[in-house]
């Protein structure tokens, strides 16, 4: 059983089967040819669907499997030290966390990931794989590396479809409407896939329907959930065989012309951020549990097609109000960081349609260029701060910051974090963990952590020069030494670098 996210405010439990996970794995050793000289790497969390094939394929073949740290699946620096030592050559990537390893691994595209030499293919699933990072993905790796885009939901034991990406595929693929998207490739073996209209009809190539899921896979339903698993899990029309279903995915989707299939969208208030399922139902039933909140509307703001943002629209009761940064703390205790809001945002009404249902297009997009309110602005004091209050703005799109304010209240998340991270690498020349960010989200608090390890490393240097000194001058003469003591205390007496050492030269 692995829990997805409900509409509800309720986890609700998909009960898989030992034979629908058989058989994905069986698949995917036909397809992906594990051998005892590979190495897989095992670094999604065990409460998400893909650690299933990620625990249980390496052991199936003989293959090695190695595990990454806690928390490891969102430390880029933290992936490629662990690729390039455990010799990885298999692995998995959320699109969003694929688009961060390589930007974090090198500011240009083209750059190849020379040191990642065991890399044998990579599989991306769980969210749309663009084809700008399709692009950069075969720009990035050896021309023998494949990518792999894998399709399916935790309903269907995990994936359903695949593609195998080709380099060529942004000039060669079929368009249709004037767009291309990268496929999400055929159905699986033991396992049907039909795009069907609100009459349960297949519609014709390129006409847009909801997908369908059969065979196999199919998970048994929901745990305690007879109502959904009804709704979801729904008589085969076309199948003689008694108690055959097909799944509805609320996917929308449509065939190519050469058979292939392209996912177009939910259509349903269900989005994909950065990975993670997540159901604005669930966030909304959570702020109307506040006690002073009247109606609460959730949606997903794009900006670009990295550039996304959770927006929480709040109505305070009659005679009550609250601020924005109660309302975002308040959910922090209560959901996990990737489903609290970006924003929030105060309004005295919610406005409707005809009908009397809530206009969301009529919902006022935030200004990202101003700060939230609540907290006091102050000005950057070090030229340090001046550095660091730059980035940030530039990275969350804001004309100034506080050396206070919160990188993740601010629409700070995972993805501009691991950006920021590789900046203060290469222009501060420190290595700082990923998480620090999360312990430490301000100007000022990461300000001090990078003093610190410049700090370290400029005594670790001047520890390591003075060693260096130190063997060299064993091998010299009495008078050859005394000519180099003198021009060196003297040198060193100037820079006072190495003041703490005179006196150990001179006793030497």
């Amino acid at each position: 059983m692995i829990y997805t996210s409900g509409s509800t405010g309720r986890p609700k439990g998909v009960r898989n089967t030992h034979r629908g996970i058989a058989n994905r794995l069986l698949w995917m050793q036909d397809a992906f040819g594990l051998s005892s000289e590979d190495r897989v790497l095992q670094k999604t969390p065990y409460s998400f669907d893909v650690s299933v094939w990620e625990f249980f394929w390496p052991p199936l073949t003989g293959a090695t499997l190695i595990m990454a740290r806690p928390g490891g699946h969102q430390d880029p620096t933290y992936l490629r030290t662990l690729i390039v030592e455990q010799q990885v050559t298999t692995l998995h990537f959320v699109p969003s966390m694929l688009q961060a390893f390589l930007w974090h691994t090198s500011t240009d595209a083209k750059t190849k990931l020379e040191n990642c030499t065991s890399l044998r293919q990579v599989i991306c699933s769980g969210e749309v794989l663009t084809p700008a990072l399709q692009a950069d993905f075969f720009a990035s790796v050896a021309e023998e590396v494949k990518l792999h885009n894998l399709y399916g939901p935790t309903e269907a034991a995990i994936d359903v479809t695949a593609w195998q990406c080709q380099r060529d595929d942004r000039e060669s693929a079929l368009r249709l409407s004037g767009e291309y998207r990268v496929s999400i490739g055929r159905p699986i073996a033991n396992t049907q896939i039909y795009v069907l209209d609100s009459n349960l009809q297949p519609v014709p190539i390129g006409v847009p329907a909801e997908l369908y899921i059969g065979g196999v896979n199919l998970a048994r339903g929901y745990q305690n959930r007879a109502d959904l698993t009804a709704e979801r899990f729904i008589p085969h029309p076309w199948s003689s065989l008694p108690g055959e279903r097909l799944y509805r995915t609320g996917d929308l989707a449509r065939y190519r012309a050469d058979g292939a299939i392209e996912y177009l969208g939910r259509i349903d208030q269900q989005v994909k951020l950065r990975g993670f399922r997540i159901e604005l139902g669930e966030i909304e039933a959570t702020l109307r549990a506040y006690p002073t909140v009247q109606d609460a509307v959730v949606v997903l703001q794009e900006e670009s097609e990295i550039s996304q943002y959770l927006v929480a629209y709040v109505v305070a009761r009659s005679g009550e109000s609250f601020t924005a940064e109660q309302m975002q703390g308040y959910l922090r205790e209560r959901l996990p960081d990737y489903m609290v809001p970006a924003r929030v945002v105060l309004l005295e009404a919610m406005p409707l349609t005809a009908n009397g249902k809530v206009d969301r297009k009529a919902l006022p997009v935030p200004d990202w260029r101003q700060l939230p309110q609540g907290k006091e602005m102050v000005a950057p004091q070090t030229p340090l701060q001046e550095q660091l209050a730059s980035m940030w703005a530039e990275l969350l799109h804001l004309p100034e910051i506080g050396i206070h304010h919160n990188f993740f209240e601010l629409g700070g998340h995972s993805l501009l974090a691991t950006r920021l991270m590789a900046r203060i690498r290469t222009i501060f020349q420190v290595e700082i963990p990923l998480r620090r960010l999360f312990e430490t989200p301000t100007i000022a608090d990461i300000a001090l952590v990078i003093e610190q390890l410049q700090t370290e490393r400029i005594e670790q240097e001047k520890s390591e020069n003075v060693a260096q000194m130190f063997t060299l001058l064993g091998g010299l003469s009495e008078e050859e030494m005394h000519e180099i003591f003198l021009r060196e205390i003297e040198d060193i007496s100037e820079t006072k670098i190495y003041s703490t050492s005179i006196n150990k030269i001179e006793d030497i």
